[in-house]
């Protein structure tokens, strides 16, 4: 049998899709929450960089707990979002954005922190010595300075929410040609039997993550020559 009628693509187009959204999520959220814990000193703050660091502790079905606590159809807001609008958020690709954003995000933030931080303040005040406001000074001077550090963020959680199943299973469920992304795809071939699908997805993944790891690096390299 041609492997082109064998496989199913669904599951690799809906996990790049799903990947793509959260990581453009990731990249506005992610980057603004950063900022605040870099250059903010503010009440709660300490428990904003936990709470952001949590899903990168917890295990992802915990998370996905959560996350069903809190957007499950009776859950906290989803309860009143099903109320106004009738639907629910549960076992939709929406849901596995959620769960991909959700669990990417600490290796965003973390990144983007630490890249933040590393940018000199003499430059920042520079900025607003001449008249810049503190938006202006961020899009012009700390943006631009921290750049590689944020790209290399953005790169290692698109990967993370790629390969994301634990919370993604909980919130979204395994329904094929719907919320099935490839770890789910792939979990499910196993279980069926289809080694060449899961052969085929698991081969896909590793020469995604083979690459990311590649730019990560080379992003990682650049930033030290260019010091």
């Amino acid at each position: 049998m041609d492997l082109c009628e064998y496989m199913d693509y669904s599951p690799l187009y809906l996990s790049m899709w799903v990947s793509v959204i959260a990581t453009v999520i990731i990249a506005a959220s992610g980057t603004f929450a950063a900022y605040l814990l870099a250059r903010k000193r503010f009440f709660g703050r300490n428990a904003l960089d936990a709470f952001t660091t949590l899903p990168m502790i917890l295990p992802p079905t915990v998370t996905g707990y959560y996350l069903i606590i809190l957007l499950g159809r009776n859950g906290i807001i989803g309860k009143h979002i099903y109320d106004l609008t009738g639907l629910s958020i549960m076992f939709t690709w929406q849901a596995a954005v959620i769960a991909a954003t959700v669990v990417a995000m600490p290796i965003m933030i973390k990144s983007a922190k630490a890249a933040i931080e590393s940018v000199d303040r003499e430059f920042e005040k520079a900025a607003f010595t001449l008249g810049k406001s503190e938006i202006e000074t961020f899009f012009l001077v700390t943006l631009p300075l921290a750049k590689k550090g944020l790209m290399a963020g953005l790169i290692l959680s698109f990967a993370r929410a790629l390969g994301e199943f634990g919370a993604t299973i909980m919130l979204a469920g395994n329904i094929p040609g719907k919320t099935s992304t490839m770890p789910l795809a792939i979990y499910s071939a196993v279980q069926t039997g289809e080694d060449t699908l899961a052969t085929t997805l698991v081969i896909i993944l590793t020469i995604i993550s083979i690459a990311v790891i590649y730019i990560t690096t080379r992003i990682s390299e650049s930033g030290r020559y260019n010091a």
